[in-house]
């Protein structure tokens, strides 16, 4: 498969992680996924009082350097971790 195919199977994988995910490992993988399917941030910051979407917009601005490719293979060894921790706490 090529990263495209395995980035919106692992896109998907995500959507199965527990309830219990950190929203830390949450706005990571939000960062990450902007980045590889929108590119760099392309809207202004939230204001202070939209704390839910100010996290994430920092999420996503964290990780703009990074270029497509980049993101969707950094993206998908974060899920394999996170899955691989999930699976050794069960």
């Amino acid at each position: 498969m090529g990263l495209q195919e395995d980035f919106q199977e692992y896109a998907e994988k995500a959507k199965t992680l527990p309830d219990n995910t950190s929203n830390e490992n949450k706005l990571i993988l939000y960062g990450l996924y902007k980045q590889a399917t929108v590119g760099p941030v392309d809207t202004s910051r939230p204001g202070v009082l939209n704390m839910k979407d100010r996290a994430k917009w920092d999420a996503w601005k964290a990780v703009e350097g990074k270029s497509k490719v980049e993101a969707m293979n950094d993206y998908i060894t974060k899920v394999k971790q996170l899955l691989e921790e999930t699976a050794a706490a069960a």
